[in-house]
Protein backbone atom coordinates (compact mmCIF):
# COMPACT_ATOMS: atom_id res chain seq x y z
CA UNK A 1 0.00 0.00 0.00
CA UNK A 2 2.90 2.32 0.67
CA UNK A 3 3.81 2.19 -3.03
CA UNK A 4 0.58 4.05 -3.80
CA UNK A 5 1.63 7.11 -1.81
CA UNK A 6 2.04 10.14 -4.02
CA UNK A 7 2.66 13.81 -3.42
CA UNK A 8 -0.17 16.16 -4.31
CA UNK A 9 0.83 19.82 -4.47
CA UNK A 10 -0.91 22.98 -5.54
CA UNK A 11 -0.54 26.71 -5.27
CA UNK A 12 -3.51 29.03 -4.97
CA UNK A 13 -3.11 32.69 -5.87
CA UNK A 14 -5.55 35.55 -5.65
CA UNK A 15 -5.20 39.06 -7.02
CA UNK A 16 -4.55 41.83 -4.51
CA UNK A 17 -6.07 45.24 -5.07
CA UNK A 18 -3.61 48.13 -5.48
CA UNK A 19 -6.22 50.74 -4.63
CA UNK A 20 -5.34 53.49 -2.20
CA UNK A 21 -7.51 52.10 0.63
CA UNK A 22 -6.30 48.50 0.21
CA UNK A 23 -2.66 49.58 0.06
CA UNK A 24 -3.15 51.73 3.17
CA UNK A 25 -4.76 48.78 4.99
CA UNK A 26 -1.86 46.46 4.11
CA UNK A 27 0.76 49.05 5.06
CA UNK A 28 -0.94 49.73 8.41
CA UNK A 29 0.08 46.23 9.56
CA UNK A 30 3.17 45.96 7.41
CA UNK A 31 1.58 43.11 5.46
CA UNK A 32 3.38 41.65 2.47
CA UNK A 33 0.25 41.51 0.35
CA UNK A 34 1.87 39.43 -2.38
CA UNK A 35 2.83 36.64 0.01
CA UNK A 36 -0.48 36.72 1.85
CA UNK A 37 -2.33 36.17 -1.44
CA UNK A 38 -0.60 32.83 -2.08
CA UNK A 39 -1.63 29.54 -0.46
CA UNK A 40 0.64 26.54 -0.98
CA UNK A 41 -0.56 23.02 -0.33
CA UNK A 42 1.31 19.70 -0.31
CA UNK A 43 0.43 16.28 1.06
CA UNK A 44 1.56 12.68 0.58
CA UNK A 45 -1.57 10.54 0.10
CA UNK A 46 -2.77 7.19 -1.16
CA UNK A 47 -6.04 7.79 -2.98
CA UNK A 48 -5.58 5.00 -5.51
CA UNK A 49 -5.78 1.83 -3.40
CA UNK A 50 -9.22 0.26 -3.08
CA UNK A 51 -11.75 2.41 -1.23
CA UNK A 52 -15.43 3.29 -1.15
CA UNK A 53 -15.51 6.65 0.64
CA UNK A 54 -12.84 9.32 0.40
CA UNK A 55 -13.15 12.63 2.24
CA UNK A 56 -11.36 15.91 1.57
CA UNK A 57 -12.07 18.26 4.44
CA UNK A 58 -11.04 21.78 5.31
CA UNK A 59 -12.14 25.38 5.62
CA UNK A 60 -13.28 27.44 2.65
CA UNK A 61 -10.25 28.51 0.64
CA UNK A 62 -8.06 25.68 1.91
CA UNK A 63 -7.83 24.08 -1.55
CA UNK A 64 -10.38 21.24 -1.42
CA UNK A 65 -12.03 21.88 -4.78
CA UNK A 66 -8.78 22.80 -6.56
CA UNK A 67 -7.11 19.64 -5.27
CA UNK A 68 -10.02 17.43 -6.32
CA UNK A 69 -10.23 18.98 -9.78
CA UNK A 70 -6.48 18.59 -10.27
CA UNK A 71 -6.84 14.83 -9.68
CA UNK A 72 -10.27 13.96 -11.10
CA UNK A 73 -11.00 16.86 -13.42
CA UNK A 74 -13.84 19.38 -13.41
CA UNK A 75 -17.09 18.30 -11.81
CA UNK A 76 -20.52 19.88 -11.49
CA UNK A 77 -24.04 19.10 -10.37
CA UNK A 78 -26.15 17.14 -12.85
CA UNK A 79 -29.39 17.82 -11.00
CA UNK A 80 -31.92 19.88 -12.99
CA UNK A 81 -33.98 22.07 -10.62
CA UNK A 82 -37.12 22.30 -12.78
CA UNK A 83 -37.70 18.55 -13.22
CA UNK A 84 -38.59 15.81 -10.70
CA UNK A 85 -35.60 13.69 -9.80
CA UNK A 86 -37.43 10.54 -10.96
CA UNK A 87 -37.62 11.97 -14.51
CA UNK A 88 -33.88 12.60 -14.59
CA UNK A 89 -32.70 9.00 -14.40
CA UNK A 90 -31.34 7.34 -17.57
CA UNK A 91 -34.09 6.13 -19.91
CA UNK A 92 -32.81 2.56 -19.83
CA UNK A 93 -33.36 2.23 -16.07
CA UNK A 94 -36.53 0.60 -14.77
CA UNK A 95 -38.72 2.17 -12.12
CA UNK A 96 -37.56 -0.44 -9.58
CA UNK A 97 -33.91 0.35 -10.30
CA UNK A 98 -34.54 4.09 -9.82
CA UNK A 99 -36.49 3.45 -6.61
CA UNK A 100 -33.75 1.20 -5.22
CA UNK A 101 -31.11 3.87 -5.69
CA UNK A 102 -33.26 6.64 -4.22
CA UNK A 103 -34.19 4.61 -1.15
CA UNK A 104 -30.61 3.37 -0.88
CA UNK A 105 -29.29 6.90 -0.33
CA UNK A 106 -32.11 7.69 2.09
CA UNK A 107 -34.48 9.63 -0.19
CA UNK A 108 -37.42 7.39 0.62
CA UNK A 109 -40.37 9.77 0.25
CA UNK A 110 -42.19 9.12 -3.05
CA UNK A 111 -43.75 12.62 -3.04
CA UNK A 112 -40.19 13.99 -3.06
CA UNK A 113 -39.44 11.95 -6.19
CA UNK A 114 -42.24 13.44 -8.26
CA UNK A 115 -42.02 17.13 -7.31
CA UNK A 116 -39.66 19.57 -9.10
CA UNK A 117 -36.24 19.49 -7.50
CA UNK A 118 -36.35 23.19 -6.55
CA UNK A 119 -39.15 22.38 -4.06
CA UNK A 120 -36.94 19.98 -2.11
CA UNK A 121 -34.90 20.81 0.97
CA UNK A 122 -31.13 21.16 0.71
CA UNK A 123 -30.67 17.74 2.27
CA UNK A 124 -33.11 16.13 -0.16
CA UNK A 125 -31.37 17.79 -3.12
CA UNK A 126 -28.01 16.48 -1.95
CA UNK A 127 -29.36 12.92 -1.76
CA UNK A 128 -30.99 13.30 -5.17
CA UNK A 129 -27.65 14.44 -6.61
CA UNK A 130 -25.90 11.39 -5.18
CA UNK A 131 -28.64 9.11 -6.55
CA UNK A 132 -28.33 10.51 -10.08
CA UNK A 133 -24.54 10.29 -9.99
CA UNK A 134 -24.81 6.64 -8.95
CA UNK A 135 -27.29 6.02 -11.76
CA UNK A 136 -24.79 7.26 -14.35
CA UNK A 137 -22.76 4.14 -13.67
CA UNK A 138 -19.41 5.90 -13.23
CA UNK A 139 -16.90 3.99 -11.14
CA UNK A 140 -15.97 7.13 -9.22
CA UNK A 141 -17.47 10.57 -8.77
CA UNK A 142 -16.92 13.68 -6.65
CA UNK A 143 -19.48 15.68 -4.68
CA UNK A 144 -18.53 19.18 -3.55
CA UNK A 145 -19.93 21.11 -0.56
CA UNK A 146 -21.14 17.93 1.13
CA UNK A 147 -23.65 18.88 3.88
CA UNK A 148 -22.45 22.48 3.87
CA UNK A 149 -25.94 24.00 4.03
CA UNK A 150 -27.94 21.51 6.07
CA UNK A 151 -28.69 21.01 9.75
CA UNK A 152 -25.82 19.16 11.39
CA UNK A 153 -27.96 16.24 12.57
CA UNK A 154 -29.35 15.88 9.05
CA UNK A 155 -25.77 15.98 7.76
CA UNK A 156 -24.87 12.99 9.92
CA UNK A 157 -27.93 11.02 8.80
CA UNK A 158 -27.14 11.76 5.15
CA UNK A 159 -23.52 10.72 5.62
CA UNK A 160 -24.50 7.44 7.25
CA UNK A 161 -26.87 6.58 4.37
CA UNK A 162 -24.39 7.42 1.62
CA UNK A 163 -21.48 5.45 3.06
CA UNK A 164 -23.73 2.48 3.78
CA UNK A 165 -25.02 2.37 0.20
CA UNK A 166 -21.57 2.94 -1.35
CA UNK A 167 -20.17 -0.01 0.55
CA UNK A 168 -23.16 -2.22 -0.18
CA UNK A 169 -22.85 -1.54 -3.93
CA UNK A 170 -19.04 -1.23 -3.88
CA UNK A 171 -19.04 2.25 -5.41
CA UNK A 172 -16.38 4.96 -5.02
CA UNK A 173 -17.42 8.42 -3.85
CA UNK A 174 -15.19 11.37 -2.92
CA UNK A 175 -16.89 13.97 -0.76
CA UNK A 176 -15.63 17.49 -0.14
CA UNK A 177 -16.75 19.15 3.08
CA UNK A 178 -15.89 22.06 5.34
CA UNK A 179 -17.34 20.18 8.34
CA UNK A 180 -15.44 17.70 10.49
CA UNK A 181 -18.51 16.40 12.31
CA UNK A 182 -19.42 14.08 9.41
CA UNK A 183 -16.19 12.05 9.60
CA UNK A 184 -17.47 9.60 12.20
CA UNK A 185 -20.71 9.08 10.23
CA UNK A 186 -19.04 8.67 6.86
CA UNK A 187 -16.37 6.31 8.24
CA UNK A 188 -14.17 7.25 5.24
CA UNK A 189 -11.43 4.95 4.00
CA UNK A 190 -9.12 7.94 3.75
CA UNK A 191 -9.16 11.61 4.71
CA UNK A 192 -7.17 14.53 3.34
CA UNK A 193 -7.26 17.43 5.80
CA UNK A 194 -6.52 20.56 3.81
CA UNK A 195 -6.31 22.71 6.93
CA UNK A 196 -3.52 20.63 8.44
CA UNK A 197 -2.18 19.38 5.08
CA UNK A 198 -2.30 15.85 6.41
CA UNK A 199 -3.42 12.49 5.01
CA UNK A 200 -5.00 9.80 7.17
CA UNK A 201 -5.35 6.27 5.80
CA UNK A 202 -8.28 4.66 7.63
CA UNK A 203 -8.73 1.57 5.45
CA UNK A 204 -7.45 -0.83 8.09
CA UNK A 205 -8.93 0.96 11.09
CA UNK A 206 -11.82 -0.51 13.01
CA UNK A 207 -14.11 2.46 12.79
CA UNK A 208 -16.75 2.46 15.50
CA UNK A 209 -19.12 5.39 15.76
CA UNK A 210 -19.15 6.71 19.31
CA UNK A 211 -21.67 9.50 18.81
CA UNK A 212 -25.29 8.47 19.22
CA UNK A 213 -28.44 10.25 18.13
CA UNK A 214 -31.30 10.03 20.60
CA UNK A 215 -35.00 10.05 19.77
CA UNK A 216 -38.14 10.17 21.87
CA UNK A 217 -41.73 9.08 21.25
CA UNK A 218 -44.57 11.14 22.70
CA UNK A 219 -48.32 11.22 22.40
CA UNK A 220 -49.31 14.18 20.20
CA UNK A 221 -52.45 15.86 18.94
CA UNK A 222 -53.79 15.08 15.50
CA UNK A 223 -53.04 18.64 14.34
CA UNK A 224 -49.33 17.84 13.98
CA UNK A 225 -50.25 15.62 11.02
CA UNK A 226 -50.41 18.76 8.86
CA UNK A 227 -46.60 18.95 8.91
CA UNK A 228 -46.13 15.38 7.67
CA UNK A 229 -49.09 14.65 5.39
CA UNK A 230 -47.31 15.91 2.27
CA UNK A 231 -44.68 13.19 2.68
CA UNK A 232 -47.20 10.35 2.87
CA UNK A 233 -48.35 8.41 -0.17
CA UNK A 234 -52.01 8.11 0.92
CA UNK A 235 -54.70 10.67 1.66
CA UNK A 236 -53.65 13.82 3.48
CA UNK A 237 -56.57 13.28 5.85
CA UNK A 238 -56.42 11.18 8.98
CA UNK A 239 -58.95 8.34 9.39
CA UNK A 240 -62.28 9.15 11.00
CA UNK A 241 -63.43 7.70 14.31
CA UNK A 242 -61.21 6.57 17.16
CA UNK A 243 -57.54 7.26 16.47
CA UNK A 244 -54.37 7.46 18.58
CA UNK A 245 -51.48 9.63 17.39
CA UNK A 246 -47.80 9.73 18.35
CA UNK A 247 -44.82 11.87 17.41
CA UNK A 248 -41.13 11.07 17.02
CA UNK A 249 -38.89 13.78 18.45
CA UNK A 250 -35.22 14.70 18.21
CA UNK A 251 -34.01 17.54 20.44
CA UNK A 252 -37.67 18.50 21.12
CA UNK A 253 -38.35 18.84 17.38
CA UNK A 254 -41.01 16.54 15.95
CA UNK A 255 -39.56 14.66 12.99
CA UNK A 256 -42.06 11.80 12.68
CA UNK A 257 -45.72 10.89 12.98
CA UNK A 258 -47.59 7.64 13.69
CA UNK A 259 -51.32 7.00 13.78
CA UNK A 260 -53.50 4.07 14.90
CA UNK A 261 -57.13 3.85 13.76
CA UNK A 262 -60.08 1.59 14.51
CA UNK A 263 -61.62 0.35 11.25
CA UNK A 264 -63.42 -2.75 12.56
CA UNK A 265 -66.70 -2.23 14.46
CA UNK A 266 -66.27 -3.03 18.13
CA UNK A 267 -69.41 -4.55 19.58
CA UNK A 268 -68.44 -7.15 22.14
CA UNK A 269 -66.81 -5.61 25.18
CA UNK A 270 -65.15 -8.92 25.91
CA UNK A 271 -63.11 -8.69 22.71
CA UNK A 272 -59.94 -6.69 22.26
CA UNK A 273 -60.46 -3.62 20.15
CA UNK A 274 -58.47 -3.70 16.89
CA UNK A 275 -56.30 -0.70 16.09
CA UNK A 276 -54.55 -0.48 12.73
CA UNK A 277 -51.13 1.10 12.38
CA UNK A 278 -51.07 3.65 9.56
CA UNK A 279 -49.86 7.07 8.41
CA UNK A 280 -46.27 6.35 9.41
CA UNK A 281 -44.06 9.23 8.33
CA UNK A 282 -40.46 10.12 9.16
CA UNK A 283 -39.31 13.44 7.75
CA UNK A 284 -37.25 12.70 4.60
CA UNK A 285 -34.19 14.45 6.04
CA UNK A 286 -34.02 11.77 8.74
CA UNK A 287 -34.68 8.76 6.51
CA UNK A 288 -32.13 5.98 6.40
CA UNK A 289 -31.66 5.23 10.09
CA UNK A 290 -34.49 2.71 10.37
CA UNK A 291 -36.64 5.19 12.27
CA UNK A 292 -39.82 4.18 10.41
CA UNK A 293 -39.96 0.61 11.66
CA UNK A 294 -38.69 1.79 15.04
CA UNK A 295 -41.62 4.16 15.62
CA UNK A 296 -44.05 1.50 14.35
CA UNK A 297 -42.69 -1.11 16.77
CA UNK A 298 -42.43 1.16 19.78
CA UNK A 299 -45.90 2.68 19.42
CA UNK A 300 -47.46 -0.72 18.61
CA UNK A 301 -46.12 -2.00 21.91
CA UNK A 302 -47.62 1.03 23.67
CA UNK A 303 -50.97 0.19 22.08
CA UNK A 304 -50.67 -3.49 23.01
CA UNK A 305 -50.02 -2.51 26.61
CA UNK A 306 -53.41 -0.77 26.52
CA UNK A 307 -54.95 -4.15 25.58
CA UNK A 308 -55.51 -3.27 21.93
CA UNK A 309 -55.02 -5.86 19.19
CA UNK A 310 -52.65 -4.17 16.76
CA UNK A 311 -52.77 -4.81 13.01
CA UNK A 312 -50.87 -3.19 10.15
CA UNK A 313 -51.35 -3.09 6.40
CA UNK A 314 -48.63 -1.61 4.20
CA UNK A 315 -47.68 -1.43 0.53
CA UNK A 316 -44.20 -0.17 1.43
CA UNK A 317 -41.71 -2.88 0.50
CA UNK A 318 -39.03 -1.66 2.98
CA UNK A 319 -41.58 -1.82 5.83
CA UNK A 320 -42.67 -5.28 4.67
CA UNK A 321 -39.06 -6.51 4.67
CA UNK A 322 -38.42 -5.01 8.11
CA UNK A 323 -41.55 -6.62 9.56
CA UNK A 324 -40.69 -9.94 7.91
CA UNK A 325 -37.34 -9.94 9.73
CA UNK A 326 -38.92 -9.05 13.07
CA UNK A 327 -40.25 -11.51 15.62
CA UNK A 328 -42.74 -8.85 16.71
CA UNK A 329 -44.87 -9.17 13.55
CA UNK A 330 -46.73 -12.08 11.97
CA UNK A 331 -47.65 -11.93 8.28
CA UNK A 332 -51.36 -12.66 7.87
CA UNK A 333 -52.15 -11.88 4.25
CA UNK A 334 -50.76 -10.58 0.95
CA UNK A 335 -53.16 -8.76 -1.38
CA UNK A 336 -52.61 -7.53 -4.90
CA UNK A 337 -55.37 -5.22 -6.09
CA UNK A 338 -55.96 -5.66 -9.81
CA UNK A 339 -58.64 -4.01 -11.90
CA UNK A 340 -58.73 -3.53 -15.65
CA UNK A 341 -58.85 0.17 -16.46
CA UNK A 342 -59.36 1.57 -19.97
CA UNK A 343 -56.09 3.10 -21.05
CA UNK A 344 -54.13 1.25 -18.36
CA UNK A 345 -54.47 4.01 -15.78
CA UNK A 346 -52.20 3.82 -12.74
CA UNK A 347 -54.39 6.27 -10.83
CA UNK A 348 -56.00 5.72 -7.47
CA UNK A 349 -59.64 4.63 -8.01
CA UNK A 350 -62.50 3.18 -6.05
CA UNK A 351 -60.84 3.61 -2.68
CA UNK A 352 -57.70 1.62 -3.48
CA UNK A 353 -54.61 1.99 -5.65
CA UNK A 354 -54.46 -0.10 -8.82
CA UNK A 355 -51.90 -2.91 -9.17
CA UNK A 356 -50.40 -2.45 -5.71
CA UNK A 357 -49.36 -5.30 -3.44
CA UNK A 358 -50.20 -4.82 0.23
CA UNK A 359 -49.04 -6.82 3.24
CA UNK A 360 -51.16 -7.38 6.36
CA UNK A 361 -49.48 -8.09 9.68
CA UNK A 362 -50.48 -8.68 13.29
CA UNK A 363 -48.34 -7.34 16.12
CA UNK A 364 -47.12 -9.89 18.67
CA UNK A 365 -46.68 -8.15 22.01
CA UNK A 366 -43.34 -8.46 23.75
Amino acid sequence: MQNCLKEYSLELKSDVSKSFLCTKAANSLDINSEKKSVHKFSVMADIKSDFNIGLIVGASGSGKTTLAESVWGKFKSILQPDKPVLDQFPDNMSYDECANILTGVGLTSVPCWIRPVFTLSNGQKARAEIALQLAQGQELFVVDEWTSVVDRTVAKVMSHCVQKYARKKNRQIILLSCHYDVIEWLAPDWVIDCNKQLFEDRRLLRQERKEKLTFEIRSVGRKTWRYFSKYHYLSDRLPAGHIETYGLFHNDIQIGFQCFANYVPWKNKGERKIMHSNRTVVHPDYAGLGLGIMIINETSELMAQQNYRVMAKFSSVPVHKAMDRSEQWELKKIDRKMKTMIGGSMARNGGFREKVTSYSYQYLSL
